[in-house]
């Protein structure tokens, strides 16, 4: 070593993995925001001067920070305060009804109560909660409980009448009112959850602030330093901008954010922020502006995600089409040419078809385009849209993490030949697709264990091999959550890996990922520092 630069914090007698290929270090020193070096025990030593903060890695192992590339801060913050309807908090019906009782007892009459998490595939008759079973449980207060997915929601009676929903109320654009022999069901799907939504009351600026900082410091607790915020708006339009300035101004916001921001026709904010000069890649490196996500069908769990071919059991239900291939194509064009990635949420085979025919047509006008557009989730490609997706330079951007959640939900709902296929990540790693990973949070928990897992393993909650053919190397997990969620940012010059000159943003672990059995990682697994900006952000000692 050369320099004579005193490090500010060097991380010493570790297992160091700086990324993809790169041989392992035992010291890592850090200036300022930046990484100063790696080598050696030995080979770092003169960097540590009189003021240089030394922390003993014991051993332990230590990897670039997690990069979640899909996931909703805002709402990850703000659900922490709602009723946990998952299943590792509620797993039968019977007790997410008690918990839902258990709130409504300490909250006024005519209040609303709220619950997000559940999945009915779990329950053993695998059945939706119904209005007559909340209205049953909760008679005083509207009540709303959304799926896991995010694309469902169950709601009673008085949140029907507060909605104005009647059994003769049409179908919203993009949305399924659930009704029965004429009758609701209390089931609302995709945009008809909206119905509802519009009459809960919206929570304030400082709540979203609150929310913001909330969120980021879950997940520095697992070791995540950036992350994709997936549809910015969605729950309060531009107010929300305004809280991740005031966060970013304050010092509240404890993560990187790339804000995707929504363009769905009727709530996009894409016009006022290209109004103000928010186009990709304007902001710093805490918080920049992302892409632009437009919804083009809904989740499988739910039956919504638009598919080729019926659902397994009722064969006249393909899903969600959102939007006809005109008005898609029409956004894509105008969204892009006002100087936008595009990371359009797109599950089933129909919908990713429409997404890779909408980029194909911007690629075809313009050959040198050199937007990197994702197609959020892409559960279900067949091997003709790989070699389209490769050939237009598009991403697969998908969440591992739904493997291990709601993998048996997908054999259920599509039969083994479909359901097993699933999130095909090992396929898109061989293409050279630089799959990403990440949890979709709050529809997975942010935690990355059941997410590595998953791509180690390919096995269920329940131990269901989805796949094997798809398992990835634990260097090719990692980076997925790492490398490869920077590139699908366009900032992988900057952060993804632990090379000299990149962001210091670090994750320390009490087990050896490359090596720990994969049942190890995901229940004994913990973060036990993370390192943002060349700042200690969590510490569990």
């Amino acid at each position: 070593m050369t320099s004579a630069i005193a490090a500010d914090l060097v991380l010493r007698h570790g297992k160091i993995w700086p990324g993809y290929g790169l041989p392992l270090a035992e010291s890592l020193a850090i200036a300022g925001n930046r990484i100063l070096a790696l080598g050696s025990d030995a080979e770092i030593q003169p960097l540590i001067g009189a003021n240089t903060k030394v922390v003993d890695l014991d051993g332990r192992f230590a990897m670039p920070g997690l990069n979640d590339a899909h996931l909703h801060l805002i709402s990850t913050g703000l659900l922490r305060g709602q009723v946990d309807a998952t299943a590792d908090a509620a797993p039968t019906r019977e007790d997410l009804f008690r918990a839902l009782q258990a709130r409504a007892a300490e909250t006024p009459k005519g209040d609303w109560i709220r619950a997000r998490g559940f999945d009915q595939t779990r329950y053993d008759d695998g059945l939706m909660p119904t209005v007559q079973e909340l209205d049953a449980a909760l008679p005083d207060h509207p009540v709303s409980v959304t799926r896991a997915c995010g694309h469902v929601t169950v709601v009673n009676s008085l949140a029907l009448a507060r909605a104005g929903i009647t059994a003769h109320t049409p179908d919203p654009d993009g949305g399924v009112i659930g009704r029965e022999d004429g009758e609701l069901t209390g089931m609302l799907a995709e945009n008809a959850q909206n119905l509802v939504y519009n009459v809960q009351p919206t929570p304030s600026l400082d709540e979203i602030v609150d929310a913001i900082e909330a969120g980021g410091q879950h997940l520095a607790q697992f070791g995540i330093t950036s992350c994709m915020d997936a549809a910015t708006g969605q729950i309060d339009g531009m107010t929300e901008i305004r809280a991740y300035h005031l966060a970013l101004r304050d010092g509240r916001l404890p993560v990187r954010v790339w804000a995707t921001l929504l363009g769905d026709p009727g709530s996009s904010i894409v016009e006022p922020c290209h109004e103000v000069g928010l186009v990709t890649g304007v902001g710093n490196d805490m918080f920049r502006i992302g892409g632009v996500k437009i919804f083009t069908d809904g989740s499988a769990g739910g039956r919504t995600a638009w598919m080729r071919q019926p659902y397994h059991g009722q064969t006249n239900n393909y899903g969600v089409q959102m939007l006809p291939d005109e008005q898609l194509f029409e956004l894509v064009d105008r969204y892009t040419s006002m100087g936008y990635t595009m990371v359009c949420h797109g599950i089933g085979d129909a919908a990713i078809d429409q997404l890779i025919r909408a980029y194909e047509r911007v690629r075809a006008a313009d050959p040198d385009h050199g937007q990197r557009h994702r197609i959020e989730h892409c559960g279900y490609a067949d091997a003709e849209m790989n070699q389209r997706m490769l050939k237009a330079g598009i991403l697969p951007a998908p969440q591992q993490a739904f493997i291990y959640d709601f993998g048996d939900a997908y054999v259920s709902v599509l039969g083994p030949e479909r359901g097993l296929r699933s999130y095909p990540i090992a396929t898109w790693d061989r293409l050279g697709l630089k799959p990403s990973t990440g949890s979709d949070s709050p529809v997975c928990s942010p935690n990355p264990f059941p997410d590595i897992y998953a791509m180690l393993t390919r096995k269920t909650h329940k131990g269901t091999v989805m796949d094997a053919s798809e398992i990835l190397t634990p260097e090719e997990a990692l980076r997925a959550y790492t490398e490869n969620g920077a590139y699908s940012q366009g900032a992988e010059q900057v952060k993804g890996r632990l090379q000299p000159g990149m962001l210091a943003d670090v994750a320390v672990f009490d087990q050896d990922l490359l090596t720990a059995d994969p049942e190890t990682i995901l229940h004994h697994t913990r973060c036990e520092m993370t390192i943002l900006d060349g700042h200690i952000v969590h510490d569990r000692s």
